[in-house]
């Protein structure tokens, strides 16, 4: 990571707060370890670089900082997964329509998923 990069890391991590212990992020729920594997696969496999990253999840933070979002960092996940939504339709490998539909599937799924049960696309009754 070049030094305006690391920078830039620094002070959005000083802005919003990764959650972390001892022994590094923690997450509350597993989609949040989800996307922030997502994003590391993608830089591993030069899909994204650290650069095109940190400038996505600086606008995002911003822009929700801005409109009054949360600055405690409870919500950086949310952040982080819109982040990489609009990276990925920024470099053409998304679409909206086709983000907003598996969005839609997944959240069919879930209705459609038994309680304690685990929610699989499987399970969107329009699938």
């Amino acid at each position: 990571m070049s030094r305006p990069e690391q920078e830039l890391a620094a002070a959005l991590a000083a802005e919003t707060p990764i959650p972390r212990d001892a022994d590094g992020p923690v997450f509350a729920e597993p989609w949040q370890a989800q996307a922030f594997a997502m994003v590391v696969a993608l830089q591993n496999r030069g899909v994204i670089t650290a650069g095109e990253w940190a400038q996505a999840l600086g606008a995002e933070i911003r822009e929700a900082v801005a409109a009054g979002g949360c600055r405690d960092g409870s919500d950086y996940y949310e952040r982080w997964s819109a982040a990489l939504e609009r990276l990925l339709v920024a470099k053409g490998l998304a679409s909206p329509a086709g983000l907003a539909e598996r969005a839609a599937a997944w959240s069919r799924a879930a209705d459609a998923t038994p309680h304690g049960q685990p929610i699989r696309l499987e399970n969107d009754p329009q699938r």
